[in-house]
């Protein structure tokens, strides 16, 4: 059934609207029909095919006219009701999401063991902004959200080859998603704290300098406290160590707009990078190396490059961010 309303939020029918251009009326379902999972890969993992690329086909909400809508593939452990979300792809069609095995690989390690098979439930959400006047239903603040059937599947995983950092002050490593000796991981780093590598499967050790590593070499130093990208291949014998410092801007926080940002922490296990601080009335961003080149903005679920402020009211918050594919992401905002 369709109906045309202007605007009007009819009990348990939900919110419908219409509007005119050019004499067409749009309309939209009383019960949209959700997007849903094709077909999915096959999910047995291996790391000599780390390259390759797996395929989700999907279907789009149809609210009964052509709309913009975001879509999101989520992962979580089998029977939980998604209560632990993976973010996987985000992405403004549910026709392909693609993604190489590697990086499925890892992404699904933070919640699920190496070599063995899980049960994984997987479903497409989507979300929907309509023009449904300010503080509505709809609206970018409060969208249609509409979910896929789940799709479950096993899931078997395969480990990581790595390298530990020493005299880096806490326990960390490095992983190698292809198995190739090219190393990458977020890494805590302290300029006053020079480290070494380890790999534990040779007993072999590694420093450098300038980027050069060098077997039983001296210890790599910093100049920055702080988190940072390393990167490491064994093969070439080079490295690097870039900041990555994501950080919470804004006339919310103790330094308002100006620097130093308020630093978050990542956590390995989860891939999130989350804070407790103390807020006042006003507005948040996240941003990178306390600079505006890459900032985060937008909504609680779709935070974008740029994107606009996130208001908050005075009092004590854990944030936790979710960062997806370098570009976008999602967060929780929880008052203590």
């Amino acid at each position: 059934m369709k109906n045309t309303i202007f605007i009007l939020f009819i009990g348990v029918l939900g919110l419908l609207f219409s509007c005119e251009k050019d004499g067409e009326q749009i309309f939209m379902l009383d019960n949209p029909i959700e997007p849903t999972i094709v077909s999915m890969p096959n999910l047995t993992l291996e790391r000599n095919n780390g390259t390759a690329m797996l395929e989700f086909i999907g279907t789009p909400v149809d609210p009964g006219f052509q709309a913009s809508a975001k879509y999101f593939l989520e992962a979580s452990a089998s029977g939980n009701g998604f209560s632990e979300v993976i973010v996987i792809l985000s992405d403004i069609q549910a026709d392909l999401f693609q993604i190489t095995v590697s990086d499925l690989n890892g992404m699904l390690l933070k919640k699920f063991p190496a070599d063995e098979t899980s049960s994984v439930d997987f479903r497409i959400r989507s979300t929907l902004v309509v023009d449904a006047g300010n503080g509505a239903p709809g609206t970018g603040t409060e969208p249609f959200e509409y979910i896929s059937e789940t799709n479950t599947a096993n899931v078997t995983l395969y480990g990581l080859p790595k390298l530990n950092l020493l005299n880096s002050g806490i326990d960390q490593k490095v992983e190698s998603a292809l198995g190739n000796g090219d190393y990458t991981g977020f890494v805590k780093l302290d300029a006053t704290m020079p480290f070494t590598l380890e790999d534990p499967d040779t007993n072999t050790k590694y420093g450098g300098n300038g980027g050069v590593l060098e077997v039983d070499g001296s210890g790599i130093s910093v100049d920055d406290n702080g988190w940072h990208i390393l990167t490491a291949n064994t093969n070439d014998l080079t490295y690097s160590a870039d900041k990555y410092m994501i950080g919470l801007i804004g006339s919310a926080t103790p330094n308002g707009w100006d620097t130093p940002d308020q630093k978050m922490d990542y956590d390995a296990k989860t891939g999130t990078w989350s804070i407790t601080v103390d807020l006042i009335d006003g507005e948040i961003k996240f941003r990178k190396n306390d600079g505006w080149a890459w900032n985060l903005g937008g909504t609680h679920d779709n935070l974008t490059q740029g994107g606009d402020n996130l208001s908050v009211s005075a009092g004590n918050y854990i944030i936790t961010l979710t960062i997806i594919n370098d570009a976008t992401g999602t967060c929780t905002i929880v008052k203590n």
